[in-house]
C-alpha cells in the first residue's frame, strides 16, 4: 500500500469506530464534528466505504449507519470466539497468582452467564461453570457491569420486584437496595458478594470494557469465607488487585478502554 493512502485509511477506520459507538444513525456533519474532519473528506470516505457496504446512507433521515458488510465482520469475529480466547490464559495466569477458582462471566438480560472457569490445583465445588446462568444482581461479576451502566437501564433489567429473587438470606430485594449496593461497588473501585449466591463462599470482580467503554465482561474470583454475620464487612483488596490487574488486561487485549461512571 502506498505511504500516501494509510491516512485516508486512518479516517475510515476512525469513521466506522465512530459509527459503531453511536446509539443509532448520525449525520456526516456530526462525524465530522466529532473526528476533527473537513466535511468534503468525511463525505468522500462514507462514500467509498458505502460502496463498499461498510456504510449505509439513509437518505430520508440525511444520516449515515454501519452497513452489512459491517455487520458481516462482526459475526467472523465472534464466530472465532475471541474474548474467550484471549481470556483464557490471563485467567488462568489468575488462579495460578491468587490460588483460587476464576470465572468470566457477561450479562444476559438479568441474568450472569459464565463463559470460562478456571480451577486451581485443589478446587473446591461451586455452583458456577461454564454455561450456568444466576441472578445478576447476586453475582460480583453481574454487579461488577451494572455498577457500569446508566440508572435507567438497569431499572429497565429489573422493573419489578420479582426480579429479585434470592438464594440465600442475603443479596438486593429491591431496586433501591441494588441501587446502593451498585453505588458501593463504584465508589469502592470493585464489585463484592458474600453468601449472595452460596452460603459460605464470597466472590470480588471487576468489568472488562469494549471499544466504547461499556462492560462487555466481567473477571471474578471465588473462595471460601465462613461469613461471621452482618457485621462482616471484608472487601479483599489484595485479591480485587490481582482480579482489577486482570480486567484491565483484557480490555487491553480486545481494544477496550476503561468506562467513565455512568449517568
Amino acid at each position: 500500500m502506498a505511504e500516501g493512502n494509510v491516512p485516508a485509511l486512518r479516517r475510515g477506520l476512525a469513521l466506522l469506530g465512530a459509527l459503531a459507538r453511536q446509539a443509532g444513525p448520525v449525520s456526516a456533519a456530526a462525524l465530522a464534528r466529532d473526528l476533527g474532519l473537513p466535511r468534503s473528506t468525511t463525505y468522500h470516505l462514507l462514500a467509498e466505504l458505502e460502496a463498499a457496504g461498510f456504510v449505509v446512507h439513509l437518505p430520508g433521515e440525511r444520516r449515515y449507519g454501519l452497513g452489512i458488510a459491517a455487520f458481516e465482520l462482526g459475526s467472523a469475529y465472534l464466530r472465532h470466539d475471541p474474548l474467550e480466547r484471549l481470556a483464557g490464559p490471563i485467567l488462568r495466569g489468575l488462579v495460578d497468582l491468587v490460588g483460587h477458582n476464576a470465572h468470566l462471566g457477561v450479562l444476559h438480560g438479568n441474568e450472569l452467564l459464565y463463559l470460562i472457569k478456571e480451577r486451581p490445583t485443589r478446587p473446591e465445588t461451586l455452583v458456577t461453570d461454564v454455561g450456568v446462568r444466576l441472578p445478576a444482581h447476586l453475582t460480583a461479576s453481574g454487579r461488577a457491569m451494572l455498577a457500569c451502566l446508566p440508572a435507567a437501564q438497569v431499572r429497565a433489567l429489573f422493573p419489578a420486584a420479582s426480579a429479585f429473587v434470592r438464594r440465600t438470606e442475603r443479596g438486593p430485594g429491591g431496586l433501591a437496595e441494588l441501587r446502593d449496593t451498585l453505588g458501593a461497588h463504584r465508589r469502592l473501585g470493585w464489585a463484592i458478594e458474600d453468601g449472595h449466591v452460596t452460603e459460605g463462599f464470597a466472590s470480588v470482580a471487576a468489568p472488562v470494557f469494549d471499544y466504547g467503554g461499556r462492560p462487555l465482561a466481567a473477571i471474578s474470583v471465588t473462595f471460601r469465607h465462613p461469613c461471621a454475620g452482618a457485621g462482616c464487612v471484608q472487601t479483599w483488596p489484595e485479591i480485587a488487585e490481582s482480579v482489577r490487574s486482570a480486567a484491565g488486561e483484557l480490555t487491553s487485549r480486545i481494544g477496550g478502554r476503561i468506562g467513565g461512571r455512568p449517568s
